[in-house]
């Protein structure tokens, strides 16, 4: 199924740009997946894994203007070139960041992140410097009609390696590092006292996890034929993160999900608002607070199992739930546009309207911040009254939470 979902996509959204925003998500997926296996899996918190996926950027580059002066190295195998770089760069900067775990190891992926966007713009041979290393993915004669050079083809190059690369980060879960990296994550002292090296568990998934970071880099340079700074810098970094808790670091598919709404929400709403960047964070600051497992976590609890007689009754709460949702973000937004309207508008500017979506709006009215203040307050009141209901339904017997009679 996973695989039909990769062939058809681009049938279903075949557009130019939806076919761009749909290889933007297949790099971000594999990026995601990779990190979850630090975080998710391991429990290391990482500020720095764009590290290895830039750096592998970089070096898939490179070997792409080699092969445009005549390496004899096809461009569909460049991306193993960025997973080799990213896997090698692991094994240097990990055997310092493992030898602690916890905040420090945290604290100290963020400071070799920061060393590496500074290297970026201090060896300009390598990174380029400011303007990055540009690219040409379209070398030598076309491989069976493939030349890379149209947009659709490229996605099903991303589409083909992020398909094997996911089978292979689900089988490493199915390994026994991938078991005894859980005991280490939940009690490290355990998995000591039964014989095995903590930090040799964590060193490895690192390493691991930096190849198939590197793989997504080197996608990634394909993609957009240009590989700056950027790649590496700690705002990258952050938006992995960013992506992969709202999708949900307990599920194996969560950072799939969070990948897909994340790409979506930065690229779609950045051409609609000025105000994207404050949606995003108020999006993630409710899942944290609201759904720690992320959007996997609150599927897998409101889809009725068979042995679970309130799986309906879930899935209604989870019904009032969006509409609720949707009262408080049409205010939340309707406030917001308004105030940016108001203070980051035109200066001199002589219109006093705005337009969101296909509604004509005056800010200097008193009628639309009383419409966004009901719609704030008919929210807030169906998320307390839904609350009450949930409290309710999970105190009336186990069943209703365990699905067990």
């Amino acid at each position: 199924m996973y695989a039909a979902v990769l062939m058809t996509a681009p049938l279903l959204f075949n557009g130019g740009a939806e076919i761009s925003l749909l290889c933007q998500m297949g790099t971000f997926i594999l990026l995601g997946l990779s990190y979850n296996m630090l975080l998710g899996q391991g429990g290391m918190l990482s500020f720095g894994h764009a590290v290895y996926a830039g750096l592998g950027a970089f070096c898939s580059m490179h070997v792409l203007n080699m092969a445009t002066n005549g390496l004899p190295v096809p461009v569909s195998l460049i991306p193993l070139v960025g997973g080799v770089a990213g896997m090698l760069f692991g094994v240097l900067f990990g055997y310092v960041t493992t030898r602690k775990s916890g905040t420090t190891f945290a604290m100290i992926t963020l400071g070799i992140a920061e060393l590496v966007f500074a290297s970026a713009l201090m060896f300009p041979g390598f990174f380029g410097g400011e303007g990055g290393i540009m690219g040409d993915r379209v070398v030598g004669q076309p491989f069976l009609g493939i030349s890379f050079g149209p947009q659709i083809e490229v996605y099903y190059l991303i589409a083909a390696w992020l398909f094997v690369c996911t089978l292979a980060m689900y089988g490493f879960t199915r390994t026994p590092l991938g078991r005894i990296l859980n005991a280490v994550r939940d009690n490290t002292e355990r998995a000591e006292f039964i014989g095995y090296d903590a930090r040799l568990v964590r060193y490895l998934t690192l390493i691991l996890s930096a190849f198939f970071a590197g793989i997504a880099g080197g996608l990634t340079a394909i993609n957009f034929e240009i590989v700056s700074a950027e790649n590496v810098g700690t705002l990258r970094s952050g938006a992995i993160l960013l992506f992969t808790f709202i999708g949900g670091i307990g599920f194996f598919f969560g950072p799939i999900i969070g990948a897909i709404v994340g790409v979506f929400m930065t690229v779609s709403l950045s051409s609609f608002t000025h105000a994207w960047q404050l949606y995003l964070g108020l999006f993630f600051i409710v899942i944290v607070m609201c759904f720690p497992g992320g959007i996997a976590g609150l599927l897998m609890q409101a889809l009725p199992s068979r042995r679970d007689q309130c799986g309906w009754q879930l899935v209604g709460c989870v019904v009032a739930g969006l509409l609720t949702g949707m009262s408080l973000l049409a205010g939340i937004v309707l406030m917001v546009e308004m105030l940016y309207f108001l203070h980051l508008g035109t200066p001199g500017s002589a219109t006093v309207t705005m337009h969101l979506l296909i509604w004509e709006i005056n800010p200097r009215n008193a009628l639309p911040w009383l419409s966004a203040l009901m719609l704030l307050a008919t929210g807030v009141m169906g998320w307390w009254m839904l609350r009450r209901h949930l409290h309710m339904v999970s105190n009336k017997a186990p069943c209703v939470v365990r699905g067990q009679p």
